[in-house]
């Protein structure tokens, strides 16, 4: 039986658990290769320029049935929630990306676009970081997260305001995915349909 007096539970106790320092929340990278669309290959200034994303939430459903008076929980299915991410607005190249990659599935004058989920989805990634350094300097992954079959539902507003001083704009691009996956696994680098140009 654990010991679960006051006298064992005072910062020294606290300290010992929190060995590895605490994981930083500013401490991460966002990855979003072969957009298609058209647009300009933007995957190395994704990489910084993604300011805010979220490690995704794990939905799974409920199911009441009723008995005597009470209720019984049963899991039901399991269910994604769409992933957000904030980006920097450095030149508009971005933002043309991702608007040319909504216009390649649905175009913004005739209505038409890509009817194949595969030639319009791609994966994205979210990494993890921490403090310390691999064997060559570079960042050390704590836990990746790959978002399989993602495409832009939403690429938000940018508000232009006179009184807006200070500040860079930036604005906020939302994916639907299929699923995600925990780890560096092959699903999350499958390849995707390209042509002599680029990806289609």
């Amino acid at each position: 039986m654990s010991d679960l007096s006051f006298a064992n539970r005072d910062i020294t106790k606290f300290r010992e658990k929190l060995n590895a320092g605490g994981v930083r929340s500013n401490l991460f990278e966002v990855e979003i290769p072969n957009i298609p669309g058209g647009g300009a290959d933007v995957s190395d200034e994704i990489r910084f320029l993604v300011k805010a994303a979220n490690i995704p939430e794990s939905n799974i459903g409920n199911i009441p049935v009723p008995f005597r008076g009470r209720v019984l929980p049963i899991a039901g299915d399991r269910t994604f929630a769409p992933w957000t991410v904030t980006i920097i607005n450095d030149d508009f190249q971005i933002r043309d990306t991702m608007e040319k990659w909504s216009s390649f599935i649905n175009d913004l004058v005739l209505g038409n676009g890509s009817v194949d989920p595969e030639s319009y989805q791609r994966n994205g990634i979210v990494k993890q970081l921490t403090r310390n350094k691999d064997k060559d300097g570079t960042d050390m992954v704590l836990r990746q997260y790959n978002f399989i079959g993602i495409y832009p539902n939403t690429i938000s507003e940018i508000p232009l305001d006179y009184g807006a001083t200070d500040q860079i704009e930036e604005f906020q691009v939302t994916f639907n995915y299929l699923y995600y996956t925990v780890g560096t696994d092959t699903a999350a680098k499958q390849s995707f349909p390209t042509t002599a140009g680029g990806p289609v």
